[in-house]
């Protein structure tokens, strides 16, 4: 028996963390070939696999994710597809000599790119010809295992596990990737995964990146129930990314990390570590969760294939959006418009495109929000980079089915500059006039990371273009004969921790013409009268109308993963700690808060509604906290 396994079957084994994420810290590009470094700046790859080391990982995967010439001849240097994936496995030898620590070497494997066919242009024939390419070099190096991760297409799994067996019988562990909605990229969930893999001759099965880790958490415990024996391996990113200052950062830090490690750990997994986001920080404190573990006599458990519990995936995040009151035009005003122009109090609730075909349950659900009470629909824009119904047409359809007005969520994340404004005169035909301008999250954080982003403006510029259309304008500053009568709304989140960087960020967007903003889902009035006064002092007074977001919570699991792993919320510790009392009454617990937090904020100052996010779909427990709106507001809303 391999080493490696002969280990797996005594204890736990702890892998290193990110790479390119440590690499980008250092001021590296993401136009630039990164395995590329293995012999340009080999220095850097030895350092950060020597933190990792340090830190007290048990396995270190070599720099050789993209290493393989499909990638690499994209920057000019197929002919170096050996010499990389070589000089990567010697600094990973050299940092296992200079520890002098029984490190096992992983010889790492990503995704070939272009979609094998059916669902691309790529022969499998070919697929296993790049695949062997790159596993010969790595086992010519010396490796201890292959790491195939990041995969989510189980016809390229097969051909890179065919390619390496007909070299080797080293062990092999794959690693899938899976969404928020504990789904491959092609639909195919961990349960069905796990049977495909274990047909195949692999040894370890296991999931990582895209997600952190409590979706994960039901991802392995669906490996598990359908392979009780099969060894498993989770590596999370550090939670949901957000931008700053051009660069991706995350929000699940080491302690949360150590947590969870432990609930990994008593599904039986046998390998823990991390992906994007993670630090030596992060592998640290996983150490020291997994030697108290270990200390505390713990075994790898073996959970009944028939009793192992799956957990429900929970629901992606919202971001927040806004609306308000705008230009003037020979276009009526919306009626959203024109009731934030008289002061009314205004309600909004989400709605997420459907994955599929059918946006009946969207639909019920703005027929449900609109009749208890909503102003307005907002309809968000594939958001976590997550494939869905255009945003656009399910507008429209809500507001032909309906009849109540939508608030487009407009991402500049898929559109060139020529798309962007095609898209926006095509809204106002269809009569959607409501637009939240917003950046859009990268499509590396969703279920197409090959796909390239345009970004060719932010939402600063998105602004500005909605203001020159309203203007009678196009970006170019040439007449289009008509002004359009767009209600423009920015995001605001009020809970980072640099909120005079916020503040000027909000300044901008309204400096070019945005109406009113709506915010970040909040748990604590406080949070946003901070925000206030931070803004005030440098940019006096807001001069538009505030829709705050509200997202009820569900349960203490929920609570957490929200405020660990999703950019843009953070729970108040007081939330955190109700709802971790609130056991079993979880979701009765979350409405009233939400509740008590709405009624606090109708007289927060610039305050003029709310904007509810349902989670996992539950639009009638969004609409639940609107129950405690005063009925002389609730007239107004009707009205």
């Amino acid at each position: 028996m391999h080493p490696v396994l002969e280990q797996l079957r005594r204890r736990p084994l702890l892998a290193d963390g990110a790479m390119g994420t440590m690499l980008l810290g250092r001021g590296v590009r993401l136009d630039q070939c990164l395995e590329a470094l293995n012999v340009s700046q080999p220095d850097w790859i030895r350092s950060i696999q020597l933190a990792y080391a340090n830190a007290g990982a048990d396995i270190l995967l070599t720099h050789t994710f993209g290493a393989h010439e499909l990638r690499l001849e994209t920057h000019g240097l197929a002919d170096q597809t050996e010499a990389i994936n070589r000089a990567a496995v010697r600094i990973a030898r050299d940092v296992r000599e200079t520890t002098g620590r029984n490190l096992f070497l992983a010889g790492d494997i990503g995704p070939l790119g272009p979609y094998l066919a059916p669902h691309g242009p790529l022969a499998p024939e070919r697929a296993r010809a790049v695949f062997a390419r790159q596993a010969a070099a790595l086992l010519e190096g010396g490796i201890d295992l292959f790491c195939l991760e990041t995969l989510s297409d189980l016809n390229e799994v097969e051909q890179a596990v065919r390619a390496i067996r007909q070299l080797t019988d080293l062990p092999i562990l794959v690693s899938l990737t899976f969404g928020r909605d504990a789904l491959t990229q092609f639909g195919v969930n961990a349960r069905a995964a796990a049977r495909f893999l274990r047909a195949l001759p692999v040894d370890v099965i296991g999931a990582n990146c895209s997600v952190g880790p409590a979706s994960l958490q039901a991802v392995v415990a669906a490996y598990r129930a359908a392979d009780a024996e099969t060894a498993l391996a989770v590596m999370p990113n550090a939670g949901f990314p957000t931008r700053v200052d051009g660069r991706l950062t995350y929000a699940a830090g080491p302690e949360y990390f150590a947590e969870t490690a432990s609930a990994f750990l008593n599904l039986g997994v046998a390998i823990i570590g991390g992906c994007c986001g993670t630090t030596p920080a992060h592998i640290q404190a996983m150490r020291q969760a997994l030697d108290a573990w270990l200390a505390a006599g713990r075994d790898i458990p073996r959970t009944d294939a028939e009793t192992a519990a799956v957990q429900e995936p929970l629901p992606h995040p919202f971001y927040v959006l806004g609306m308000d009151a705008g230009a003037r035009a020979a276009y009526p005003d919306s009626r959203l418009q024109q009731k934030l122009d008289r002061g009314d109090f205004v309600v909004s609730v989400e709605v997420d495109p459907p994955r599929g075909l059918q946006p009946d349950k969207q639909i019920a659900g703005a027929r449900l929000a609109q009749a208890r009470g909503a102003d307005a629909i907002n309809v968000a824009d594939s958001p976590m980079a997550r494939v869905r119904m255009g945003a656009l047409a399910m507008a429209a359809l809500i507001q032909q089915a309906a009849g109540i007005e939508t608030i487009l969520h407009f991402t500049t994340r898929d559109r060139s500059l020529m798309g962007l404004q095609a898209d926006l005169l095509g809204a106002h035909a269809l009569g959607v006039r409501n637009v939240l301008a917003l950046t859009g999250d990268p499509p590396s954080l969703g279920d197409s990371p090959n796909s390239s982003p345009v970004y060719d403006v932010d939402s600063v510029g998105l602004v500005r273009i909605l203001n020159q259309f309203n203007r009678g304008l196009d970006l170019e500053g040439k007449a289009m004969g008509q002004r359009s009568n767009y209600c423009i709304s920015v995001a605001c989140d009020p809970t980072r921790q640099d909120l005079a960087r916020e503040a000027d960020r909000l300044q901008a967007k309204l400096a070019h013409g945005a109406h009113y903003v709506m915010t970040q889902p909040i748990y604590d009035p406080a949070v946003w009268t901070r925000f206030t006064r931070v803004y005030e002092a440098a940019h006096g007074s807001l001069p538009v109308p505030v829709l705050i977001g509200i997202l009820p919570l569900q349960s203490f699991r929920h609570a957490s993963f929200l405020h660990h792993e999703v950019p843009g919320i953070t729970l108040s510790p007081d939330a955190l700690q109700r709802m971790r009392e609130a056991g079993q009454r979880g979701r009765q617990e979350g409405v009233a808060m939400a509740q008590q937090l709405l009624l606090a904020l109708m007289d927060a100052p610039y305050v003029q509604g709310v904007y509810l996010m349902p989670s996992f779909g539950r639009y009638e427990t969004a609409c639940q906290v609107l129950d405690v709106v005063p009925a002389s507001v609730r007239a107004r809303v009707a009205a």
